[in-house]
């Protein structure tokens, strides 16, 4: 068996071809959506994830507002450009590029973006809101993982997933999502002892732990899904994922590629979420009752 390709690329394509109807459908209304990316310092890598977030956006027509802070910006200046836009009718999306310097905390800036703009979905609300299905965004890389699955046509319900990696951007949040489809969802992370006897397991294999070559062909089971989340970069320059690709493709029945599997999908999924925005808010705004709605202040911690 040799493992048919998730193309990530491909299907990042198409979907965003069907993204410019919807901008367009939103221009002849007055509204052009907008993403405001927030980025706090020349950290390399995140310089070149915001320039792809940025040409992404204007490809389908979207606004961009690309806002560089300096690295010892404090975190005060940082919220202060939140809540600027959080006000702002033409923006539609924050994101703030993580990791942000050590004298700031990621929380404190995370829950200050709108929930109504949170398109990245980190926001409190909206991973809150996964768990009882009824999110306002769902965070870009595991609903693109969705989508991936998707196209293969595979019914979750009832399916043995095992998701490598806890983390509260992709392993956390993909297992609730999936969990609202009725699969079995099985976390395992560094503290799980003999990783290989959940893996070997799994019909659909989900793995974001961030280490080259963790997963090999014998904890694969045979004709699995086997959906590579990690991103590595290796001594000689190659991008690998956390999956050993060439091993695991001949017992896997589909499996994505890296590069060109689910990277792609988390840029488009900001896109979706940000067009999602600006149509929710065009229609709430024509409605006579409309608010935006606000999640409640957290009260100032003590000590």
């Amino acid at each position: 068996m040799t493992a048919r390709i998730i193309d990530g690329k491909a299907l990042s394509k198409t979907l965003r071809e069907g993204f410019k109807s919807r901008v367009s459908a939103l221009l002849a209304q007055g509204v052009q959506p907008g993403l405001a990316v927030i980025l706090v310092g020349e950290n390399p890598a995140s310089k070149v994830y915001v320039g792809n977030k940025v040409k992404a956006c204007e490809e389908v027509g979207l606004r961009s507002f690309h806002l560089g802070l300096a690295a010892d910006a404090t975190e005060a200046e940082v919220l202060a450009t939140i809540a600027r836009l959080n006000e702002d009718p033409l923006v539609h999306g924050i994101l703030v590029q993580l990791p942000l310097p050590p004298h700031i905390e990621p929380r404190h800036v995370l829950e200050a973006i709108s929930v109504n703009k949170d398109v990245d979905g980190f926001h409190l609300y909206n991973v809150g809101g996964l768990v009882v299905g009824n999110t306002i965004f769902p965070p870009c890389t595991p609903y693109g993982v969705q989508l991936l699955l998707d196209t293969t046509g595979t019914d979750v319900a009832g399916k043995n997933v095992v998701v490598v990696g806890a983390s509260n951007i992709v392993g956390k949040p993909m297992a609730l999502m999936l969990l609202q489809r009725e699969a079995t969802v099985t976390i395992c992370h560094a503290r799980t002892r003999d990783l290989a006897q959940h893996t070997i397991l799994a019909d659909i294999l989900i793995v974001a732990a961030g280490k080259p070559g963790l997963i090999v062909p014998q904890m694969v089971k045979q004709g699995a899904i086997v959906i590579d989340v990690g991103i590595n970069r290796l001594a000689d320059g190659r991008i690998v994922g956390d999956v050993d690709f060439a091993g695991v493709r001949d017992k896997a029945s589909w499996i994505t590629p890296v590069p060109g599997g689910v990277g792609p999908m988390t840029v488009t999924m900001l896109i979706e979420n940000t067009l999602r925005s600006a149509e929710r808010a065009r229609h709430l705004r024509a409605s006579d009752d409309y608010q935006d709605w606000e999640a409640p202040k957290r009260p100032p911690e003590t000590d």
